[in-house]
């Protein structure tokens, strides 16, 4: 029997087949797992995105596409947003607590 027979390449190509789909299924579930969301937590919805999105522009973070500097700028922008909510904390309840205690002792 020729190497070169169809019999041979079918059975070749067959098995080629076969093993390229197991990787590809097998890399496919993978992903998915990395992006499943954690037990008894939900999924964002595209409200809450848009959300979080606007509250970081808020703060100076302006999206590009292929920005150069992600995930900094992002993270830099949390941070000036968890800055900002945490005044906005103090100014509701009347002052930052750690300086009320300081003054009481």
């Amino acid at each position: 029997m020729k190497s070169n027979s169809p019999k041979w390449l079918v059975v070749h190509c067959t098995r080629g087949s076969l093993i390229v789909g197991a990787v590809l299924m097998a890399t496919s579930a993978c992903v998915y797992a990395q992006t499943s969301p954690e037990p008894g937590g939900h999924q964002l919805t595209r409200a809450e995105v848009r959300h979080e999105l606007q509250e970081l522009e808020s703060v100076g973070y302006r999206p590009v596409p292929n920005d150069l500097y992600y995930p900094g700028d992002v993270q830099a922008a949390e941070q000036r947003l968890e800055i900002k909510r945490q005044a906005e904390k103090n100014a509701l309840t009347g002052g930052n607590q750690i300086a009320q205690t300081k003054t009481m002792h």
